[in-house]
């Protein structure tokens, strides 16, 4: 099975021989192509939503994998027990629906080795979540598809060293490594913020406020950034 380049980068980043969790699995390809690489040998895939769990039910079926990816059906971690993976792949979701998830079945996280999460929105709250809860950043990258920038993030347990908080939304390790999409990445932070500013800017009272404050100093350091960035290019 050939994987997009987003799935791809996750599940490079899949231990070999982990017993993986993947959680909104959707059609089940992301385990699929593990197994098929004999990178792993058991996984467990979890969907919430009925039509993709059927459409990865009959791909299971059809590429007779049934014995070694056991889907289940349910949200999150709920669909776990304690122990039964060590690593989780969460791909697709917004930023808080990930935390939820981590959050909810305290019992499970704690259990896992490495976590794989690929945040559509709200990579910095992931990140603030991971630091704050016992895991350390390990790995990112940025992936290109269709158009579209794609952050991921693989973290294991372990103590974090201090982080700025400039880097919760730029990536401690994609600063730290510098990657060919990086530049890209905080041009679309900063325009981002810049929308932010302006729309916020029509009020009055928003203009008084401690986000707009907040949302100001955010904007000026990933500018700084992006200028040491490019004094190195």
């Amino acid at each position: 099975m050939n994987l997009g380049e987003r799935l791809t980068a996750i599940a490079e980043r899949v231990p070999k021989g982990a017993v993986v969790a993947d959680i909104g699995t959707d059609h089940a390809y992301l385990p699929v192509y593990l197994l098929q690489q004999g990178l792993i040998s058991h996984a467990i895939a979890g969907e919430v939503n009925e039509g993709p769990y059927r459409a990865a039910c009959q791909i299971i079926d059809r590429l007779n994998l049934s014995k070694q990816i056991d889907l289940r059906f349910g949200s999150g971690f709920a669909v776990l027990k304690a122990g039964e993976a060590d690593t989780v792949t969460i791909a697709g979701m917004g930023g808080t629906t990930i935390i939820d998830i981590l959050t909810a079945h305290p019992s499970v996280t704690s259990e896992l080795r490495r976590m794989i999460l690929q945040p559509m929105i709200g990579a910095s709250l992931v990140r603030q979540w991971l630091v704050q809860n016992g895991w350390y950043i390990t790995d990112e990258t940025l992936v290109e598809e269709e158009g579209k920038l794609y952050e991921i993030i693989a973290a294991e347990q372990g103590d974090s060293p201090f982080l700025e908080s400039v880097l919760y939304e730029i990536g401690p390790v994609l600063w730290a490594q510098k990657p060919i999409l990086l530049a890209k990445h905080i041009f679309q932070l900063i325009k981002q913020k810049q929308y932010v500013l302006a729309e916020m800017n029509v009020s009055p009272k928003a203009r008084q406020s401690v986000k707009f404050r907040e949302y100001q100093e955010s904007l000026a350091k990933l500018e700084e950034k992006a200028c040491q960035l490019a004094a190195k290019l």
